[in-house]
């Protein structure tokens, strides 16, 4: 349930999930759909910084990370029309969970860990892959952080093996409805 102060057609609209659940490509048609600008936050923090996520995590390991995606994401959400697609860790950090809490919709995209790893299992670019075995880090990093979406999301919307227009009306439905 959203927090009677937030209003989807004037907040942010941040979400959040594991990586590979879609926000990103989610993010870009509902921004599209609804007529507002969208941020990948690891995207932005890459073009802040000069240099990709990669390498971040490499020159100050992912605590530097944290605190540099921590910044960016108290600048961002005080946008009201923004739509932002988080990265997956960020709700690690519990000054975000507040931050995002109190100014934005949150949207949990869910996906099971068989739909992550047949979307991650080529992808050689992020950092928290990087193991002998990425299929168990995921169900690590899931088991992990799922009970942190849970609790931090207004909703959860289920990403599955739908095609991400689907996930974008599923989610006007739903705002549509509060």
């Amino acid at each position: 349930m959203t927090s009677p102060f937030l209003d989807p057609s004037r907040s942010p609209i941040a979400l959040i999930g594991m990586m590979g659940s879609g926000k990103s490509t989610v993010g870009k048609r509902l921004a599209r759909a609804l007529g507002r600008p969208f941020l990948d936050a690891d995207s932005e923090l890459e073009r802040r910084c000069g240099v990709p996520v990669q390498t971040i995590f490499e020159l100050e390991g992912e605590e530097g990370f944290r605190r540099r995606e921590s910044e960016l994401l108290q600048g961002l959400t005080v946008r009201p029309d923004l739509i932002l697609a988080t990265g997956g860790g960020a709700v690690l950090r519990p000054e975000n969970r507040e931050h995002l809490r109190q100014s934005c919709c949150v949207i949990y995209l869910q996906a099971s860990l068989q739909d992550l790893w047949m979307r991650l299992r080529h992808d050689r670019s992020r950092p928290l892959l990087k193991t002998d075995d990425p299929k168990a880090r995921i169900a690590e990093l899931l088991q992990l952080r799922e009970p942190i979406y849970q609790d931090l999301a207004h909703w959860s919307i289920p990403t599955g093996r739908q095609a991400p227009e689907r996930v974008v009306q599923d989610i006007i439905r739903l705002l549509a409805l509060r």
